[in-house]
Order: C-alpha cells, then structure tokens, then sequence
C-alpha cells in the first residue's frame, strides 16, 4: 500500500506543480525539480521521508503485508 500511496503523492505534485506553473507562475516548476530529485536520492540511498511518515501512520508496505 506504502508504495501506492508515494506514487500517489508524487504523481500528484507534479501535476499540481506543472497546472500552477502554467497559471500562476513559473517558479512552480522548482517543485518538479525537488520530487525529481527526491526520487532519484531515494532510488540510492532507500531513504524515503513520506516512506517513515506512512510507517508512523501505520499503513504498511506490500512486502509487510501479509494475505
């Protein structure tokens, strides 16, 4: 489910920051750029900060989930 919900969330902000910055202003896209970035650090180090905040929550990943 973690993982779901990350895509989720990352989907989201880019598409929220790609809508603003052709509405409001392009300083918008620097929000691309920080989950841009914020994905290929995780690809590396498998630090994920929403990752942490869901385990706090309680909402598992598929691997700890059991059927």
């Amino acid at each position: 489910m973690q993982e779901r919900i990350i895509r989720a969330v990352a989907g989201s902000f880019v598409l929220v920051a790609t809508i603003l910055s052709y509405f409001v202003d392009k300083q918008f896209l620097w929000l691309n750029v920080f989950v841009g970035l914020n994905l290929l650090q995780s690809s590396f180090t498998k630090f994920c900060l929403l990752s942490n905040i869901l385990n706090m929550l309680g909402i598992k990943s598929e691997a700890n989930c059991s059927i």
